[in-house]
């Protein structure tokens, strides 16, 4: 139990992993100019096991970001396009007769391996992106009424562009709490731009396999022994709260501006992205309130709902979770 361990000992532990996340960082990085928050956010999703939505017009590079990560972790990779026509079987697999024997067999679908991108989610309907839910929360698919697990390491990495373009769906409200994190990706600065035109003028690079299943599992215990005092767990509670009940923050004007708040599962979720950003972004072996703040964005703004009286006042998720970070106290 990570209780157990002095912070020296979780930190010599996080010291021996840092290597091999350096080492699938710079991999990255040779097919990837800047968006170096859009690649913590993919290896902190990585190190939490959980799923990842990236949310951003088509031409940042998200599809690419994803390629690099499962060809840098040497792990088995499959892509689905999401189009209006696409079927739940077409994910899932389905049974398939053959007649020499009379017997049915299964035909496994593109979700049996370790890492998915799930491209553009949003451009097929509700049934089929609904058909994700049972892999991504349970880690299994069930088939003609038996269950097939999934790796440890399965992971979906979800692309999505903006609700307002033509020819997109809306996820359900419950698919959309899978993703452990929804993450916004910007364009690129000039100079990042320049070197974008410079690279593909010269010939892109490609990904080297630097680590495998084994040292993604080390890393991921490092993880879990991270240091989180009590004060900090209460500090994540009275965060989430506060987006189910902005009056007992002080946010009397916000009652009327959120529908729906954040679930225990945002809870969890926050808790468990705060660790891996104490490990990844700051190399340490506990949880501080910067930690919780700098992952509150990305693990809540797909969890809030907000009403018409929002909208009308051009308030977003976003706008709403910096408030509320403003106002909880923080320990």
């Amino acid at each position: 139990m990570s209780a157990e361990l002095s912070i020296t000992q979780i930190e010599a532990a996080i010291a021996e992993i840092k290597p091999t996340m350096d080492a699938v960082r710079a991999q990255i990085g040779r097919v990837i100019v800047g968006q170096e928050r859009m690649v913590d956010r993919l290896l902190i999703g990585l190190l939490s096991k959980g799923h990842v939505l990236l949310e951003g017009v088509p031409g940042l590079a998200k599809t690419t970001a994803v390629q690099a990560l499962a060809s840098s972790l040497s792990l088995d990779f499959k892509r689905i396009q999401f189009t209006p026509d696409l079927l739940p079987s077409d994910l899932l697999g389905t049974q398939v007769y053959n007649p020499a024997d009379g017997n049915f067999s299964v035909h496994k679908g593109p979700l049996f391996t370790n890492i998915v991108l799930a491209d553009e989610i949003n451009r097929a309907p509700a049934k089929v992106q609904s058909a994700l839910l049972e892999a991504m929360q349970e880690r299994q698919i069930t088939l003609d009424g038996q269950a097939h697990p999934l790796p440890s390491s399965f992971m979906v990495l979800a692309t999505q562009n903006p609700i307002e373009q033509e020819g997109t769906y809306p996820l359900p409200e419950a698919q959309a709490d899978r993703f452990l994190l929804k993450v916004r990706i910007d364009y690129p600065s000039r100079d990042e731009e320049h070197e974008i035109l410079r690279r593909v003028s010269t010939g892109s690079a490609v990904p080297e396999a630097v680590a495998g299943a084994e040292e993604l599992d080390q890393c991921r215990a490092a993880v879990n022994q991270v240091r989180m005092e009590p004060v900090v767990e209460s500090y994540i509670v009275d965060l989430v709260r506060a987006t189910r009940d902005p009056g007992s923050v002080g946010l009397e004007d916000l009652v009327r501006i959120i529908e729906f708040g954040g679930s225990p599962r945002a809870t969890l979720a926050l808790a468990t992205t705060a660790r891996s950003h104490a490990v990844l972004v700051e190399g340490r072996g506990y949880v501080t309130p910067d930690d919780v703040k700098a992952m509150a964005h990305d693990v809540l703004r797909h969890r809030i709902l907000l009403s018409y009286e929002a909208e009308a006042d051009g308030l977003t998720e976003d706008d709403v979770i910096t408030r509320v970070i403003e106002q909880v106290r923080t320990p």
